[in-house]
């Protein structure tokens, strides 16, 4: 029973890496679709960030108070629909209702999925960590099944119809599950942490930038995920097969890299200098594709790309700012999240208001993203420690 519980709700991730790219992957298709331009296009895409803004910092406080598995079928619900409104509807304020509803769904399946995997394991968050890989796996199989329907000729929606399918069938497989209870057994612990939390030059200026990389962090994978495939075939002249293959190489290496993450942060090694050399690898990966143009050292570069941007740091940033503040575990969490759910809307309206000048533009605001991000991280870094010296 355990085993299928947590089957499902690691299937609901490789679901949700089709939902955070579907609408990127198939942005010149629904252009001819909705008889609209690709700006229109990525206005519909910031719709998923205000769906996030809307739902994260209510979602986490109710699924305290209500069911686990009711949050998780809420995300699968809003899912559901927002797939089939999609390909269903050519109106685009009706499609960007539907992208709220994917926003809302990816906070309904966080509030009810990173609090059953701790709860099923006692309170132990190793699990949480895992979520990365599955969105990664749901983010590598869905350009390669868009360009094999692309590649065979058939109706576009085919790829959201994939959503439907898989929703309804794990729907039926979590209805005769149970979820476990609430662990609520820290308060001892939290007070005794209480009495030490003294507040500090360090401290605040981490918090800052913490809350800073919130946003960043989020920017820097979703600004790549949207125009990447893209930049391949208009700018860096790659036939079908070699763009798509750029997306789906950047989520092996998200893959690869949450792997090495969970077992450099297992052996103790600390967050700082983690978060410092993910970022300039990120940053020097992107610069590499934005001037190669060649398929092999892009595609390396995308592999890259994927293991440094891509493989857990933005969970890492988190656990610092948690340990900053280890009794408000949950209002801190809330926060950095908001602050990531900003930039899943801001950003499509930044980099569709670059693609205006071109899609090379477009994609080169990313690197920007990863020069503020090293940036941060380095004042995350000793402000931190100084925070935790005090």
């Amino acid at each position: 029973m355990r085993f299928r519980l947590v089957f499902s709700l690691y299937l609901n991730y490789i679901i949700h890496g089709f939902g955070l790219i579907i609408l990127a992957q198939n942005m010149t298709t629904l252009s001819d679709y909705w008889s609209t331009s690709l700006k229109m296009v990525s206005f519909v895409i910031s719709g998923i960030g205000i769906g996030r803004l809307l739902a994260y910092l209510i979602t986490g406080y109710l699924s305290d108070k209500l069911s686990r598995k009711f949050f998780v079928y809420l995300g699968m619900a809003c899912y559901l629909f927002f797939a089939i409104g999609i390909v269903s509807t050519k109106s685009i304020i009706f499609a960007y209702f539907c992208a709220i509803l994917a926003g809302i769904a990816n906070s309904a399946l966080d509030a009810g999925t990173y609090t059953t995997l701790v709860e099923l394991n006692d309170g132990n968050g190793q699990a949480t960590v895992l979520i990365k890989a599955f969105v990664s796996v749901g983010e590598f199989i869905l350009p390669l099944l868009i360009a094999a329907i692309h590649g065979a000729n058939l109706w576009f929606g085919w790829s959201f119809i994939s959503m439907v399918v898989l929703l309804i069938l794990n729907a039926i497989l979590l209805i005769p599950l149970k979820f476990p209870q609430p662990y609520q057994n820290e308060k001892n612990t939290q007070e005794k942490i209480e009495q030490r939390q003294q507040s500090n030059l360090g401290r605040i200026i981490a918090t800052g930038a913490l809350v800073l990389y919130g946003y960043t962090s989020m920017a820097l994978m979703i600004w790549f995920t949207q125009w990447i495939t893209l930049f391949g075939e208009k700018v860096a002249g790659f036939n079908t097969t070699q763009a798509h293959l750029l997306l789906s190489l950047y989520s092996v290496g998200s893959i690869l890299g949450v792997l090495c993450l969970y077992i450099f942060l297992n052996r103790n090694i600390s967050e700082g200098p983690i978060l410092i050399i993910m970022n300039i690898l990120a940053t020097l990966a992107l610069g590499i594709i934005l001037l190669s143009h060649t398929p092999l050292l892009s595609h390396i570069a995308s592999l890259l790309f994927g293991f440094s941007a891509a493989g857990g740091i933005m969970q890492t940033g988190l656990t610092v700012f948690m340990k900053l503040y280890p009794t408000r575990r949950g209002f801190v969490t809330g926060i950095f999240y908001f602050f990531g759910a900003i930039a899943s809307f801001t950003e499509p309206l930044i980099s569709g208001a670059l693609s205006d000048i071109s899609i090379q533009v477009a994609l080169g605001g990313d690197f920007f993203v990863g020069l503020i991000g090293i940036g941060l991280v380095t004042v995350i870094n000793f402000a931190s420690r100084q925070a935790f010296e005090m």
